[in-house]
């Protein structure tokens, strides 16, 4: 059985909230998915975004393109804003940019990107280009990518965030390898947020990152919610338990998704992808009721062995 195969729209209840909706609790209909603060501000970000590295890098071609914007239309109007990209990957920002503007949609996205260089000047060049790319004089989030020369970049990102050039800044990585880096970066500075990763078989930031992040009031963006691609792959072919009902997910992508949105500490998920068929499985997991702690045990029990 493919993961298409689980798709089934359903009728999804949703409500603005700073916590996740657990099991059992009464969910009011809607049409929009959950919402949850940005700390710093307290402005409602969508729980579901989209993550734009390999999948957005594409040609210019409309057979290319077109997908792309079903899978943006697809986000919007689900309620989801946010887009993350970086000058690594690819084509990717630019494609973003274009695809936006095909759309007439700049206003309805929440635009992250990175910068990925050392040197004051080399950054400088970067985030411009990447402003010229994503066609607008105003990134939503700019995060240091991988930490590179973070001390450098940041001291860019809080002078262009004085300046109204960006509106959140933020730092990343993707690997449990950088932890210890960057605890001692989020107790040492504040950013608004944090990107890391999180999955049903990778919860090592549950140990102290996410923990530290809502103590200090930092947004986390979770990439990698599919293990890497790997974990997801590896369930695909397995029926769904009779459980999965409980938290209304319909497919396995669902599953591992609501795992991570049940951690209270993350604001949201970002899974990669440029298939409409994966964006409107995805955004689902956006809606409805998260598990409690039984029911996050009963997920752990469905970890291959």
């Amino acid at each position: 059985m493919t993961r298409s195969e689980f798709l089934k729209l359903i009728a999804g209840a949703a409500s603005v909230c700073a916590v996740p909706r657990v099991l059992g609790a009464e969910a009011p209909a809607a049409d929009r998915m959950h919402t949850r603060p940005i700390p710093s501000t307290r402005e409602a970000l969508p729980v579901v975004g989209c993550g734009t590295w390999r999948t957005f890098d594409v040609g210019p071609g409309s057979t290319d393109r077109a997908p792309l914007v079903e899978v943006l239309r697809i986000l919007f109007a689900s309620g989801g804003s946010v887009i993350d990209s970086s000058p690594m990957y690819g084509a990717a920002e630019g494609v973003v940019g274009d695809v936006l503007a095909t759309m007439g949609a700049r206003d309805k996205a929440f635009v992250a990107t990175k910068v990925w260089t050392t040197g004051r000047e080399s950054g400088i060049t970067q985030m411009k280009r990447s402003m010229e790319l994503l066609r607008t004089d105003r990134i939503d989030l700019l995060q240091v990518h991988n930490l590179v020369d973070l001390r450098t970049q940041l001291a860019t990102l809080r002078a262009w965030k004085k300046e109204g050039r960006i509106r959140y800044l933020g730092v990343t990585h993707y690997t449990p390898s950088a932890y210890a880096e960057l605890e001692s970066v989020l107790r040492a500075e504040t950013p608004d947020f944090v990107q890391l990763d999180y999955a049903l078989n990778d919860r090592a930031a549950e140990a102290r990152l996410l923990p530290l992040a809502q103590d200090r009031g930092i947004a986390v963006i979770v990439n990698r919610p599919f293990g890497g691609g790997g974990l997801l792959g590896s369930m695909i072919g397995k029926p769904l338990p009779a459980w999965a009902a409980e938290i209304g997910c319909e497919s396995w992508a669902q599953v591992l998704l609501k795992f991570v949105l049940a951690n209270a500490a993350v604001t949201c998920v970002i899974p990669g992808t440029g298939k409409p068929e994966h964006m409107k499985d995805n955004v689902r997991a956006g809606f409805g009721v998260y598990p409690d702690a039984a029911m996050r045990a009963r997920m752990l029990a469905a970890l291959p062995s």
